[in-house]
């Protein structure tokens, strides 16, 4: 999202699957140009969990650079190649509808201001768009019931968009090569593993890598069929990441069906039983 060359190669790779007749959806996030600005304001920069902690002047912020900058460039990278892209935020046509979420920091609630869970997606203006041949690119900004606008995580938007529109892969692009093993003490990237196998590690994982793999165990609880957390960072890493079975980064899959039990076999039974 910060390295141009990168931003117009992810472009082209869109692009590219667009052609292939898959039909992608970009949710984008917007961490380090939305801290910049903060900087810039001379307001604070602070994460709890992983998720930024968002004040009324904080989420002013967000909200202007997610749709009036980042979205404005991604749609503009894409629509280089041909008029596919259009810009909207979850606020868009009640699309995402969210609660305030608070961040748990050793076993006890935090607030973290205008931080919103997903609770509800309304994913027909998306299918709309998708059906004219168009590229939905969604800033991660949604509305609640009580009228806040909330700050949204961009990795658990778009889980809870993916199993909304009923996506076949959730590609999560980020700027390691995936799930480490045992971060910090070993660079080994797990390759797979089952919902479950997740679930099991969830709680002890970096708080940047939090709510990546949180999207993903959800998005695959849910019925998306695989999951993938790539390395951004590599040229043309979404084609991969998307055409590849066992291409980089860490895939996480749905836990393998229980087996039916063998029916027993009618001779077996005692002679007369009920």
């Amino acid at each position: 999202m910060v390295d141009p060359d990168l931003h117009r190669t992810f472009a082209q790779d869109v692009v590219e699957l667009w052609h292939a007749g898959l039909r992608p959806v970009v949710v984008h996030g917007g961490g380090p140009q939305i801290s910049a600005m903060l900087d810039r304001l001379d307001l604070e920069v602070r994460f709890e969990a992983g998720l930024r902690v968002t004040t009324p002047e904080t989420m002013d912020v967000v909200r202007m650079v997610l749709t009036g900058r980042v979205q404005r460039e991604l749609v503009g990278a894409l629509n280089a190649h041909g008029p596919f892209a259009v810009g909207m935020s979850g606020e868009d046509a009640h699309t995402m509808t969210a609660v305030r979420r608070p961040a748990w920091v050793d076993g006890r609630a935090v607030d973290i201001g205008l931080v919103g869970e997903v609770v509800a997606v309304d994913p027909a203006t998306v299918r709309t768009l998708l059906e004219e041949g168009r590229i939905p690119v969604i800033s991660p900004v949604a509305r609640g019931a009580d009228g806040e606008v909330y700050n949204v995580n961009a990795d658990l938007a778009a889980s809870a968009l993916a199993v909304a529109l009923g996506a076949e892969r959730l590609v999560v692009l980020t700027d390691v090569e995936g799930l480490y093993a045992d971060w910090p003490r070993s660079t080994e990237v797990i390759d797979r593993l089952t919902a479950g196998q997740l679930a099991a590690l969830l709680p002890g994982l970096a708080s940047g890598m939090l709510p990546k793999m949180e999207g993903c165990l959800r998005a695959v609880r849910a019925g998306v069929r695989r999951a993938r957390v790539i390395d951004g960072r590599v040229p043309h890493a979404l084609v991969r990441g998307v055409f590849a079975e066992d291409g980089p980064g860490t895939t996480v899959i749905p836990d393998p069906k229980p087996k039916d039990p063998k029916p027993e076999d009618p001779g077996s039974a005692d002679e007369g039983g009920a």
